[in-house]
């Protein structure tokens, strides 16, 4: 049974002055193609990250409404909802006017990164990614005390 708090300012067996390390943060990872939504939830789960999966945009905003989502990763060219209309329908929405959303993508033409910054996405990263450095990156878009220890 857990004892009540004594002199010693304990709980049981954790004294209050034990810190607590806020956790890292939560991301969600839209992507339709397996193997790519894979490699990122490997990456991002290793460096201690809790992450969420959708497969469209459809997906991720039932996800959005249901549980918080400090950072989103998401494809452009995905069924059912592409990453535009996502994007399009998530800036509407006044409660995710500030929420990170990275584009990770296969389109590298002159003026794609232009046109998904313009379409109110926070970055871009072109694909195929590099592994090593990914969540590196990643983590600029993230405040300080939601990065993983690592």
């Amino acid at each position: 049974m857990p004892r009540s708090p004594g002199r010693s300012g304990n709980v049981g067996c954790f004294p209050f002055s034990t810190p607590v390390r806020a956790m890292s943060a939560s991301i969600l990872i839209v992507e339709d193609h397996g193997p790519s939504r894979q490699l990122l939830d490997f990456l991002l789960r290793a460096r201690g990250y809790r992450t969420r999966l959708a497969g469209n945009g459809t997906e991720a905003m039932t996800t959005l409404e249901r549980e918080p989502i400090d950072l989103v990763l998401c494809d452009l060219h995905m069924p059912v909802m592409d990453g535009y209309v996502f994007i399009h329908r998530l800036r509407a929405d006044a409660r995710f006017e500030a929420l990170p959303v990275l584009a990770v993508t296969a389109s590298t033409l002159t003026g794609d990164r232009d046109r998904v910054l313009a379409a109110g996405f926070t970055g871009f990263f072109s694909k195929p990614i590099d592994p090593e450095h990914f969540v590196e990156h990643m983590e600029a878009f993230l405040p300080p005390g939601q990065r993983a220890a690592g």
